[in-house]
């Protein structure tokens, strides 16, 4: 046994044993969250705007803050950005966290010196739970890569600036960086196309053990890898054993990634934000991801059916129920306060809080009363293809046509080999996803709309139109569902004659 390996063990188990008594104590660290946050805040700007001094329980927070977006914080980080202190938090942030917004265009999300702590543990957390539940801790022996954006920073009123997968590159252990890829230099070349070939220059010869990354970004190296090596990835890196994904659902893209590595591999889901690293998963034996419920971050849940009401119901953690999806609110030691996330999640238990990512609030069709959500496409997708029927990357759109009966959902898919029967296919998603919705059922079943089509995509479409957008690489990801034409209609230049 290597050394870095030997001591993560007794390390690893300790840590272990700290998150299993956290998981039972959930209720209660959520609660002693709650009330260390309006204590150390309620002399901020934000405290006082909100009477922080009259919240005595859960009920006073629900009276007083009402939830809110990036939009509606913005009044109050554009004094951040102007140098004001104790504004959101005490002090000034520690960083910006940069990432794309959407009406409000680019989001700058402080991080303090409380909160790093948070981005920086809990992936620490993930790896050491899986060293105590496996036994295998030789990764820690190898090469490391982390597809992440660029480490480099700006300045935004005097505060650090950039992507968050840069900053958390800042504070790798120092016991790390020998074993971390790609190199500094590498990792700040923007173009996603050159910066990848230079990491398979820098990787292809190592001893490479883990592999981390967004699904559709690793594939994309495992594919170059792949081109220059004549070679499986399972085969060119014998000792790569752990692959650590996150930022999209995983079911899409596991079934290609498993067949470019060519062999079985362990592998840990991660929900990182800007906002806060809210769950892992900790255990290869139980479905779904760890509520982080001790690291400085307060949760609500707003049941999705009641989220554009104009008082929806806000629950703790101790009120939600396995089964239903919510919208994810958050307040932190960062400064955000009843901040909505924009994501929906669904508890698969409540012993322990664990939790799967089913979509975006935004990310949705509705255009004809169905409401329907990122979960029911992808696993309407996943249930209707097979071994013989690997889809690359997809998105789905509404086709809203004149008359009654002509209108429909359009499915872009980019397919590894197109089937040769695509009506078969579509039939079988339609008919999987009317099983899941039951007001898109009513809808094709009353002649509403027509049973969805789908639009081959050619090979490597995706990333062209990534490409054309400027969000090749990094974080960036293509939406699921769109209530609106805007990605299909960039993606028409590159359909299947």
């Amino acid at each position: 046994m290597k050394f870095k390996s030997f001591l993560a063990k007794p390390y690893a188990n300790f840590i272990y044993r700290i998150i299993k008594k956290g998981m039972v104590n959930a209720v209660n660290d959520q609660q002693a969250i709650f009330d260390t946050l309006i204590k150390h805040a309620a002399k901020t700007k934000f405290g006082t705007d909100h009477h922080f001094d009259k919240i005595k329980s859960y009920e006073d927070f629900v009276q007083y803050v009402p939830m809110r977006d990036y939009e509606a914080l913005k009044s109050y980080i554009d004094l951040v950005k102007e140098g004001k202190h104790n504004i959101l938090w005490k002090g000034v942030p520690l960083y910006f966290a940069k990432t794309s917004g959407t009406t409000s265009g680019v989001k700058y999300i402080p991080i303090s010196k409380e909160s790093i702590n948070n981005h920086i543990n809990t992936a620490r957390n993930a790896l050491l739970c899986y060293m105590a539940e496996t036994g295998n801790s030789s990764f820690a022996d190898g090469k490391m890569i982390f597809l992440s954006g660029s480490p480099e920073l700006e300045r935004i009123g005097n505060i650090p600036t950039g992507r968050l997968s840069g900053i958390v590159n800042h504070h790798v252990p120092r016991y790390l960086r020998s074993n971390q890829l790609p190199s500094f230099e590498t990792n700040c070349i923007e173009e996603w196309e050159k910066k990848l070939e230079k990491i398979v220059d820098e990787t292809i010869q190592e001893k490479m053990t883990l592999i981390s990354g967004i699904p559709p970004w690793m594939q994309m190296y495992f594919d170059k890898l792949q081109e220059r090596s004549g070679k499986k990835v399972g085969e060119l890196f014998p000792h790569f054993s752990l692959m650590v994904q996150g930022g999209v659902n995983f079911e899409p893209y596991e079934r290609k990634l498993i067949e470019s590595i060519g062999r079985s591999i362990d592998t840990i889901e991660l929900y990182p934000a800007s906002e806060g690293f809210f769950a892992f998963q900790d255990s290869q034996k139980n479905q779904g991801m760890l509520l982080n419920t001790n690291s400085g971050i307060f949760f609500e849940f707003v049941p999705v059916s009641e989220i554009n009401k104009e008082n929806p119901a806000r629950l703790m953690l101790k009120d939600v129920k396995p089964g239903e999806n919510y919208a994810l609110i958050v307040s932190s030691n960062a400064g955000l306060w009843a901040y909505n996330t924009g994501d929906t999640v669904k508890f698969l238990s409540a012993e322990p809080y664990r939790l799967i990512v089913t979509g975006r609030i935004k990310h949705f069709i509705s255009a004809f009363g169905e409401h329907v959500i990122g979960e029911e496409v992808e696993s309407a997708l996943i249930e209707a293809t097979n071994e013989d029927t690997r889809v690359i990357e997809f998105t789905v759109a509404p086709q809203v046509s004149e008359g009654k009966g002509k209108s429909y959902h359009e499915w872009f898919i980019e397919f590894e080999e197109v089937p040769n029967n695509l009506n078969a296919l579509a039939k079988q998603i339609d008919d999987n996803l009317r099983k899941r919705n039951m007001y898109y059922n009513d809808l094709i079943s009353g002649n509403i709309l027509l049973p969805l089509k789908i639009t081959p995509v050619i090979k490597n479409g995706f990333i062209a139109y990534m490409k054309d957008m400027g969000k090749l690489g990094g974080q960036n990801k293509i939406p699921r569902l769109s209530n609106d034409r805007k990605i299909a209609d960039g993606l028409q230049q590159y359909v299947m004659n």
